[in-house]
C-alpha cells in the first residue's frame, strides 16, 4: 500500500490526514465522532483505494474506542501511537508549533517512514477481547477495593482502632462479610460497646457465618467493651458517619470485584486456551484470564519467547556505552501482565518442584526474591509460549528438566 491514514483523535471528533509514499498529503478531513464520521472516513479511504484486498492501515493516538473498534472490524491493521507523535513530531517542525491536523499528518508520515518499528493492535479473537474487558475490569476493582480499604483501615485507626483490633487476627481481616456488617450497625466505639450478644450472634448470621458463632459474639463482645482512648462524642458521630460512607464505597467494590471476577472466569473457561494455561502450576482460572487478556489470542503477535518476556517485563534490559555496562530490570512493559506474573510465579513455588527449585537456584547466585521470582516468570512464558504455539499442555519434566535436586545445585 502506498497511501497511509493518520488520525487525531479527539472526545467530539478526529483529524484525518492520507500520505503517499513520498510524503506528499493527499487528503485532509475533520469527522464527527459518530456513524456519520465513520461513513466518511471509509468514503475517503476507498477514494484513495482502499480495498477489501488491498486495505490502507491507519495510526491513531488510542488504542481503544468505538472508531477503533470499527476500524478493527473492517480487517485493516490498526497502529495504536500514544506516545510516539510528541517524539516524531519534532521531525516536521522545530518551532514547537502543534495542532490536531498536524498531529494527523505526524501519525500517517509514522507508518510511511517507521511502520515496521511499530506493533500494530493484535487480531485478537472477539472472546479474547472481551475476556480482556472483564479481566481488566475485575484487576481495576481489586484495586479500588484495595484503596477504600486503606482508606477505611487509616480512619478507624484515628478513632476506633479497637475494631482494628478485634479482627487483627481475623483472615482478610475488615475486609471479611461479619467486619463490614458489624460495622455497618456500630460505626463508633460507644454504639459497639452497646451491642448485646444476642445482637452480635445476629449479626454474624446475616454476614453469612454459620459456625462457632456464639464464641465469636462473646469474643467481639469483650473486644468491643475493653477500654480504649476515644475522641470528643461529637467527634466520634461524625468520624462515624465518614465511617459509613467509606464502608459504602468498599462495600461496592467488594461487589463489583466478584461480580466481574465470577463474569471473567466464566468467559475464560469457554476459551479454547484456557486448558493449556490453567495447566501451568500457580494458574488459576481468574489469573489465567488476566494474563490471556494482555497476550491475547492472534499467534502471530509475538514470534518469539523474547518478546513476549520484554512486553511482560520479565526480560532484562541491557544498556552499554563505552567501556560501561549494565544490566537492569525493565520498566517500560505491561504492568497488568507483570502484576499477574507476580502472583503466578509465587503460586508456582508451592505447586511446581521445578518453579521451587529454579528460585532456589537463582537466590543461591545472588539474586534477591523479587530478581529470582521475575527470572521464574520469564521462564514459565517461555513455557507458555511454546504450549500455546504448538497446542500442548503443561509438562514438569519438559518444563524443569532433571531432578529438583539437581536443579538447585546447578551454577
Amino acid at each position: 500500500m502506498d497511501v497511509y491514514c493518520g488520525i487525531d483523535w479527539a472526545e467530539d471528533h478526529h483529524d484525518i490526514a492520507l500520505v503517499n509514499r513520498d510524503g506528499q498529503l493527499l487528503a485532509r478531513r475533520r469527522i464527527s465522532d459518530d456513524a456519520a464520521g465513520l461513513a466518511q472516513l471509509l468514503d475517503l479511504l476507498a477514494e484513495h483505494g482502499d480495498t477489501a484486498e488491498d486495505l490502507i492501515p491507519v495510526a491513531i493516538e488510542t488504542p481503544r474506542g468505538l472508531l477503533v473498534a470499527c476500524l478493527r472490524a473492517t480487517g485493516r491493521t490498526v497502529y495504536p501511537n500514544p506516545m510516539a507523535v510528541a517524539r516524531y513530531r519534532d521531525r516536521h517542525t522545530v518551532s514547537g508549533g502543534k495542532s490536531d491536523h498536524g498531529d494527523s499528518v505526524v501519525l500517517a508520515s509514522i507508518l510511511r517512514t517507521d511502520i515496521g518499528f511499530h506493533r500494530p493492535l493484535p487480531a485478537d479473537s472477539e472472546l479474547a477481547q472481551a475476556i480482556a474487558v472483564l479481566a481488566r475490569a475485575q484487576q481495576d476493582a481489586v484495586w479500588d477495593r484495595t484503596t477504600a480499604h486503606n482508606k477505611l483501615r487509616s480512619h478507624l485507626r484515628e478513632y476506633f482502632p479497637g475494631f482494628l483490633a478485634a479482627f487483627a487476627e481475623a483472615k482478610h481481616g475488615i475486609l471479611r462479610p461479619e467486619a463490614r456488617t458489624i460495622l455497618a450497625a456500630a460505626a463508633t466505639p460507644g454504639d459497639a460497646a452497646k451491642l448485646t450478644a444476642a445482637q452480635l450472634r445476629a449479626l454474624l448470621k446475616k454476614a453469612g457465618r454459620s459456625r462457632g458463632i456464639d464464641a465469636e459474639a462473646a469474643r467481639l463482645r469483650d473486644a468491643f467493651r475493653a477500654p480504649q482512648m476515644r475522641q470528643l462524642p461529637l467527634v466520634e458521630q461524625a468520624m462515624g458517619r465518614q465511617t459509613l460512607a467509606l464502608l459504602g464505597q468498599l462495600n461496592a467494590a467488594c461487589a463489583a470485584a466478584d461480580d466481574l471476577e465470577h463474569a471473567a472466569t466464566e468467559s475464560f473457561n469457554q476459551h479454547p486456551d484456557a486448558g493449556i494455561i490453567t495447566s501451568f502450576p500457580g494458574l488459576g482460572a481468574l489469573t489465567g484470564a488476566r494474563v490471556l487478556a494482555e497476550i491475547g489470542d492472534d499467534r502471530s503477535r509475538f514470534q518469539h519467547a523474547k518478546g513476549l518476556k520484554a512486553y511482560a517485563g520479565a526480560a532484562p534490559i541491557t544498556r552499554a556505552s563505552g567501556k560501561t555496562k549494565s544490566v537492569t530490570h525493565r520498566k517500560v512493559k505491561n504492568n497488568r501482565l507483570a502484576a499477574a506474573g507476580y502472583n503466578w510465579a509465587f503460586s508456582a513455588l508451592t505447586a511446581s518442584p521445578g518453579a521451587r527449585a529454579h528460585y532456589d537456584r537463582r537466590r543461591d547466585d545472588g539474586d534477591r526474591h523479587a530478581a529470582a521470582q521475575r527470572n521464574l516468570f520469564g521462564r514459565l512464558l517461555g513455557c507458555l509460549h511454546r504450549c500455546l504455539t504448538t497446542g500442548q499442555h503443561y509438562d514438569e519434566n519438559i518444563a524443569f528438566p532433571g531432578t529438583p535436586e539437581k536443579l538447585s545445585q546447578a551454577a
